[in-house]
């Protein structure tokens, strides 16, 4: 097989081009800076972001290319996901600066560690080989594992990483052998040959059928879906809040594309054996996670089991086999994304020196010290809990529609019934905030970027929940 390079190819491509020489500026204006200018990072970063939206609006659009040889792919679910993905990690960025700041932690390396994972997630939405797919994931997780321990004075960051490293590494091993066998059965890594091949053959084939098992074990893991959720709420609590708050976003936008690339474009003439496996999956995240959120008291804890709750709704949007489905989960995963960084957000505003906001009690009585704060975690909360009129009711509408269309009305059902009790740790937060004595009078001294970031942030899940239609119009029009 040869390969000819065209300078062609790189008009696509230029997303993950800005992203990359971005994370290496970074990485080398870093050697020259001093201690007091590190500020400079953090505007490269978030104009490098800025640029990469622009770029992706440019070179999108249009009919599917894909280039170098069938292994990359840009087509309307990519170009909207990565300008997604770069929204919502220039929202991490803004988030995290006064609290790396305050800590000592303000290093080029977060930012290079960031871009990277960015990179890879970028990767990951555009691949169009099972290769590609498994070089974008590993250069995300690597990239995350070591942002987790990146405060080297915490233990709990330590070993987080740890636990993150060694579950992470034993489900990217269940992908890549899935993958393994993949290619066995097919002979191919290209997902249109694999796509060919399962219509064909299906289920007779049962090397084929046996490597989809590790696949959604793989995907399993990273989602952090029941019974593969081990890792996540160990990290999130452990992990610094800034790199909760960029696990528990982008990644799972990116996510949602390793699951549609594998399952949809790969393996779609499989479907009524990847749906089974999927049903299962998407019942024990939505009971497990939010029953076991109930009894939580550290508040990333509970936002990681609201994680693996909300992880078993998307699984419902993909199990629908449906363009309307993969169009409702990719809302989902876009609107959590949203509501993810909205929530860890302001754990990061109400941080200060010396003091991490971890634990419920620490939002008691915010409707005193800040009415402004409390109104937009408000609003995330009750999107979370699916409340109209908030995004979060639209897209849990969209995801048990798609479901009930196909006839598994009885998983919607099951679906109201946990997010009911969802909702009741959710309105928790709320009653805390508004009905409860602060333990502090500490004034929140948050930096304006802050501040306007998480006002976007929370006026987004209202604008969103009273007008879907633009964005629900895009995810429908990736699947079209």
């Amino acid at each position: 097989m040869s390969f000819t390079f065209d300078s062609a190819n790189l008009i696509p491509i230029l997303p993950e081009i800005i992203i990359l020489v971005l994370a290496c500026t970074v990485l080398v204006v870093d050697l020259y800076l001093k201690e007091e200018h590190k500020g400079i990072n953090h505007v490269i970063t978030i104009a490098g972001l800025l640029i990469a939206v622009g770029i992706t609006g440019l070179v999108g659009g249009g009919e599917r290319q894909v280039v170098f040889d069938g292994s990359y792919v840009r087509d309307a679910m990519s170009d909207v996901l990565k300008i997604l993905i770069f929204i919502v990690s220039l929202f991490a960025f803004v988030y995290a600066k006064d609290y790396l700041r305050d800590r000592n932690l303000w290093a080029g390396e977060y930012y290079v560690l960031g871009l990277f994972a960015v990179l890879g997630m970028s990767i990951m939405v555009s691949a169009n080989n099972l290769l590609t797919v498994y070089l974008g994931l590993e250069l995300l997780a690597l990239c995350l594992y070591a942002m987790v321990a990146f405060d080297r004075d915490s233990t709990t960051g330590a070993e987080a990483a740890m636990k993150y490293f060694v579950l992470g590494a034993l489900g990217s091993g269940m992908l890549l052998y899935g993958m393994s066998m993949i290619y066995g059965a097919t002979g191919s890594i290209e997902l249109a040959t694999v796509a060919r091949i399962a219509v064909e053959q299906g289920t007779q084939n049962q090397v084929l059928v046996f490597g989809l098992v590790f696949l959604v074990i793989g995907i399993g893991f990273k989602f952090g879906a029941v019974p593969f959720h081990m890792w996540v709420p160990d990290v999130y609590q452990g992990a610094p809040t800034p790199v909760a708050l960029f696990l528990g976003s982008a990644p799972k936008i990116a996510a949602f594309a390793l699951a549609i690339r594998l399952l949809v474009d790969g393996l779609g003439g499989l479907h009524p054996d990847w749906q089974g496996m999927l049903i299962i999956l998407a019942l024990l995240s939505m009971g497990l996670g939010n029953l076991i959120a109930i009894a939580q008291t550290n508040l990333k804890r509970m936002l990681a089991y609201s994680t693996i709750s909300h992880v078993g709704f998307i699984f419902l949007g993909l199990l629908a086999g449906s363009g309307q489905g993969y169009a409702a989960a990719m809302f989902y995963a876009v609107v959590y994304a949203v509501m993810a960084a909205g929530a860890f957000g302001l754990l990061l505003i109400i941080s200060r020196a010396g003091f991490d906001a971890e634990d419920l009690e620490d939002l008691k009585g915010l409707n005193q010290r800040d009415s402004w704060y409390a109104a937009m975690m408000a609003l995330i909360m009750f999107s979370m809990a699916g409340v109209p009129p908030t995004v979060g009711f639209m897209a849990k509408l969209l995801v048990l529609e798609s479901i009930v269309r196909v006839g598994l009305w009885w998983l919607a059902l099951i679906g109201v019934f946990f997010s009911i009790i969802g909702a009741f740790y959710y309105l928790r937060v709320i009653k805390l905030m508004y009905f409860d004595q602060p333990v502090t009078q500490e004034p929140l001294t948050a930096s304006p970027g802050a501040r306007v970031a998480l006002s976007v942030n929370g006026l987004a899940v209202l604008i969103l929940g009273i007008f879907p239609a633009s964005l629900l119009s895009v995810c429908q029009g990736a699947f079209l």
